[in-house]
């Protein structure tokens, strides 16, 4: 669908005509996000440098009734920066301003195009960080981070995205401008900031972000257990956690994983281990050593055969980046990969996890795990070959198995990548009727006429026709077994 020629001209006119583009390559350049199985092409790609150039484009289209949505640096993994129904798709990327920071209220004001690792980078001389630290933290931007409530490893003691803003300015999509919060922790009224926060990009597009910061811990300590079975190491967490210690991170690295990280990294991690834990803690000086060997002695006590401790910050730097590099590692050993994102009770990643290889095994899929093992965020990552249509169908159905599983154990279909495109089929078999509708009619506030970031986190019709029939998909059947309700 190309951009009507007076819609175009009117664009030009606020943006400038390097500014709009609707060329079949740059079109195609924006057909996916991190997520390649759901590609669609936007109808036109804009790129404004500023509030009142976004709200102009905003109300241009609002007015011509064209649908349109926010696009960041394009590493969300749940198809939210999909383009649907031909919608305009408008790219932050020239939002980047960072400060003033507040170091004495702890903040730092941002706008949504800044990437999250040079919040940390700013803030560092005072003393302070950025806690959200997904594993794109080097490329994804503060502006999905806010649309996704995105975690990261060390959010389990710290909390998500959520946790970590106190402030936004928002355009809403009839060209309104608002603001939620600001630099006091708290307002009176109802929470508007926190609805905001997770959104993905169906209520607003944010174009200022104030962030909280944190004090830089006095001591890091780091430990990399080896296991023999992925069991142990799982039960390793619950044990951890049942102790009353809740670490920095606690994420887990299967034997898959470990190798593709080895034959590309080289982070000296065991090759015949069945899987790792990175166990990290953080906190005030006195203590922090008795808290180790506290941990260290209940790694052993459920099965661990090594404990190493990092010796220094180099050491420490290289865990970290073989954990944040895990997943673009996979492609030594795959030609491509589907990324999960489902939540489950800690005391059930044995089962799941057993569980989740069974699927891979059905369909004749391997599947990896690396993930967050602390609050039992679940990263199973389907390797496939995107070139044969039989092991993506495989892959899709293996995926959907997976989603369905978490949510038979009590879970949730995502913890931090959200629902966006992939999972919005499945979202009748976490939720009943009436509780989407109370969640439409709130976007519906916002967003009355769907202009904003359409198809994105409900059912649609359509879609959930095209998967009617398919093997794991029964809703119905799902609540029946499970006894989920909201």
């Amino acid at each position: 669908m190309a951009l009507d020629p007076r819609v175009r001209k009117k664009l030009i006119r606020v943006l400038g005509s390097d500014y709009v583009k609707d060329d079949p390559i740059t079109c195609y350049s924006y057909r996916c996000d991190g997520l390649t199985l759901h590609p669609a092409e936007p109808q036109a790609v804009l790129y404004p440098a500023d509030r009142d150039q976004l709200v102009a484009a905003v109300r241009i289209l609002s007015e011509q009734g064209i649908s349109f949505l926010p696009r960041g640096a394009g590493t969300g993994l749940s198809g939210g920066a999909v383009p649907r129904e031909g919608s305009v798709l408008i790219e932050m990327v020239r939002f980047r301003a960072i400060g003033p920071i507040d170091p004495v209220n702890r903040t730092i004001e941002v706008e949504p195009g800044v990437v999250n690792l040079h919040v940390s980078h700013a803030a560092q001389p005072h003393g302070l960080y950025f806690v959200p630290d997904p594993s794109s933290q080097k490329a994804c931007s503060v502006g999905g981070n806010v649309g996704e409530n995105s975690g990261g490893p060390h959010t389990l003691k710290y909390g998500v995205t959520v946790n970590h803003v106190v402030g936004l300015e928002v355009v809403l999509p009839d060209g309104e401008v608002v603001e939620l919060g600001g630099p006091a922790w708290t307002t009176p009224g109802p929470d508007l900031l926190s609805l905001f926060i997770g959104s993905e990009g169906t209520l607003g597009i944010v174009t200022k972000i104030i962030c909280r910061l944190t004090p830089l811990p006095e001591r890091v300590h780091t430990m990399l257990a080896v296991f023999g079975s992925v069991r142990e190491a799982c039960e390793s967490v619950s044990a951890i956690i049942r102790a009353g210690i809740v670490p920095a991170a606690l994420e887990m690295i299967d034997r898959i994983v470990i190798q593709a990280i080895e034959q590309t990294i080289g982070a000296g991690f065991p090759t015949d281990a069945e899987a790792v834990l990175i166990v990290e803690l953080e906190d005030l000086r006195e203590g922090l050593d008795a808290e180790a060997e506290q941990i260290e002695t209940i790694l052993r006590a459920n099965g661990a055969v090594d404990v190493r401790q990092a010796a220094d910050e180099a050491e420490r730097a290289l865990i970290w980046r073989a954990r944040k590099e895990a997943f673009g590692a996979l492609g030594s050993i795959s030609p491509s990969f589907y990324t999960q994102d489902g939540v489950i009770p800690r005391s059930a990643l044995p089962r799941v996890l057993e569980r989740i290889l069974a699927i891979g095994a059905a369909h004749g899929l391997t599947i990896a795990n690396v993930f967050h093992a602390g609050d039992g965020n679940l990263h199973p990552l389907i390797l496939y070959n995107s070139r044969d249509p039989a092991e993506i169908e495989a892959t899709h159905q293996a995926g959907r198995e997976i989603l369905e599983t978490c949510l038979a154990e009590g879970g949730s279909l995502s913890g931090e990548h959200g629902i966006g495109l992939e999972k919005s089929h499945l979202m009748d078999g976490a939720f009943d009727e009436v509780s989407l509708n109370h969640m439409k009619q709130v976007r519906a506030v916002f967003n009355p006429r769907e202009l904003l970031n359409p198809g994105k986190i409900f059912p649609q019709p359509g879609r959930c026709g095209e998967l009617k029939g398919r093997p794991g998909d029964a809703a119905a059947q799902l609540r029946a077994k499970s006894g989920i309700r909201v």
